[in-house]
């Protein structure tokens, strides 16, 4: 009788830890849209410019056309020969800048450049790049008809908007992306100090596409599929193992340490490549890495907890057992949290999250049904 009443409390105990375990996991899935909604993106709107920019920027067509830098183009024919622009991007106290040129090169090409202004407001001028060094970029000169009273710089933490608007029968597509030197904005004869960092584009006004290829997507990539396929799923997969086949000794075991072990060499090689991508790109990424490090952090926790288990008839057993189930499903909770944030930080769309959804909710399910089995068959 007494051994009967321990099971129905360690199966009670066991159903309530299982069902809170995905419930905190749903609820961690919900983290990256509030996270989303704290910068730009194309599927925000721009209401927050209203009475900001002196022309409407309802249904403009949207791209993320540098990632490194976060540049998002915003753009719409507005009228015969009329193009109004805003570019938004992350803001670090320097100018940002976008060019038009006709053969791709930036000597020779026209941009309009912005920046935020020490007093609050802002300036945006146009500039013509006749040649390398910062006397040879003039202000107030350039070939760019650009429409009177139509430009605008709006910042609004941590976001800067450059607004425009262009008459012009022929747009050029070659467009030149630049951003300055960090923590440094032009004097009052507004000359420039070479631009941080660049990058040029040929852009398809029809399709919204450009041709360029960022270097580093295949490492991005390689980095999101990795740390998704070992912290999001072989650990879950591992953790239903270790809990729903265990009748079916020594496999479980062999096949929970097998899989978790992959997971974590995975991981780790995922977590290294997210290293050299941060370091590459220099993004500004310092939530999402510091997640990943507490994660890999448990992860190694976990390893050493496997190395100084004892043995099963040990009084201390009962403890190591709270210790590494815990540990194990914190780790799986931040990293769901975390593989949606690098989602929307890579801007890989709803693709990404509908596939690695769908995926959590098959093993959910999964786990559901071989708990509703443990608990019939008790």
């Amino acid at each position: 009788m007494r051994e009967k009443r321990r099971d129905t409390m360690e199966l009670q105990t066991s159903f309530i830890s299982t069902f809170f375990f995905f419930f905190f996991l749903f609820l961690l899935s919900d983290i990256p849209p509030f996270v989303y909604s704290q910068s730009d993106s194309c599927s925000s709107n721009l209401n927050n410019l209203n009475g900001l920019v002196n022309f409407n920027t309802t249904s403009f067509h949207c791209q993320l056309v540098w990632d490194t830098e976060d540049y998002i183009l915003r753009y719409l024919q507005s009228g015969p020969n009329l193009w109004s622009f805003v570019l938004s991007a992350s803001y670090a106290n320097s100018y940002i800048a976008m060019g038009f040129s006709k053969d791709g090169n930036m000597v020779g090409s026209s941009a309009m450049v912005g920046w935020a202004s020490s007093d609050g407001g802002g300036v945006i001028k146009q500039y013509y790049l006749g040649g390398t060094t910062p006397s040879q970029v003039i202000p107030d000169q350039g070939k760019l008809s650009v429409v009177s009273n139509s430009s605008s710089i709006v910042y609004q933490s941590p976001r800067i908007y450059l607004a425009f608007q262009l008459k012009t029968t022929e747009l050029q597509s070659n467009l030149i992306y630049s951003v300055g030197p960090s923590n440094w904005l032009p004097a009052s004869d507004f000359l420039l100090k070479q631009h941080r960092s660049h990058i040029s584009t040929s852009w398809n006004y029809v399709t919204g596409q450009s041709n360029e290829e960022n270097p580093y997507c295949r490492l991005r990539e390689a980095h999101g599929i990795l740390n998704m396929m070992s912290w999001g799923i072989l650990t879950i997969i591992g953790i239903i193992i270790g809990r729903y086949f265990r009748h079916w000794d020594p496999f479980w075991f062999y096949a929970h340490a097998c899989i978790q072990s992959v997971a974590f060499i995975l991981g780790f090689i995922g977590i290294i490549l997210g290293y050299v991508l941060n370091d590459r790109l220099n993004a500004n990424v310092s939530t999402h890495k510091g997640i990943g490090t507490f994660i890999f952090v448990l992860g190694c926790v976990q390893v050493m907890a496997f190395l100084v288990r004892p043995h099963t008839t040990s009084k201390v057993r009962k403890y190591w057992n709270w210790y590494h189930y815990s540990i194990g499903r914190i780790l799986v909770a931040f990293a769901i949290g975390n593989i949606f944030y690098g989602i929307h930080l890579g801007n890989e769309g709803s693709s990404w999250n509908a596939g690695y959804g769908i995926i959590l909710a098959i093993l959910l399910l999964f786990a559901i049904a071989l708990e509703a089995k443990i608990w019939m068959r008790k």
